[in-house]
């Protein structure tokens, strides 16, 4: 059985996240960068579905420390703002 798309399971995976409390955390984020680094390269599909949880976590408030590493993933692997509803 072939494996589903990354970025689909990123994005399911995600569903999860905010299900359990509506926020993102930083083993969260560590965890779903961790699905997108298995073939050790962030695709474009896998960026922008990572912008848009990204997107969706700053709607609410942050941590300090989750805002520094949602920056971070940002910056090192050149995940892009997600669209803002």
């Amino acid at each position: 059985m072939p494996q589903a798309k990354s970025h689909i399971e990123i994005a399911f995976r995600s569903i999860a996240v905010f299900a359990d409390d509506g926020q993102l955390d930083i083993g969260e984020i560590n965890f779903l960068l961790g699905l997108a680094l298995r073939d050790t390269v962030i695709d474009e599909d896998e960026k922008r579905v990572l912008g848009q949880i990204f997107a969706q976590a700053e709607k609410g408030h942050l941590p300090s420390t989750v805002q520094a590493r949602i920056d971070e993933v940002r910056s090192k692997h050149g995940v892009p703002q997600g669209p803002v509803d």
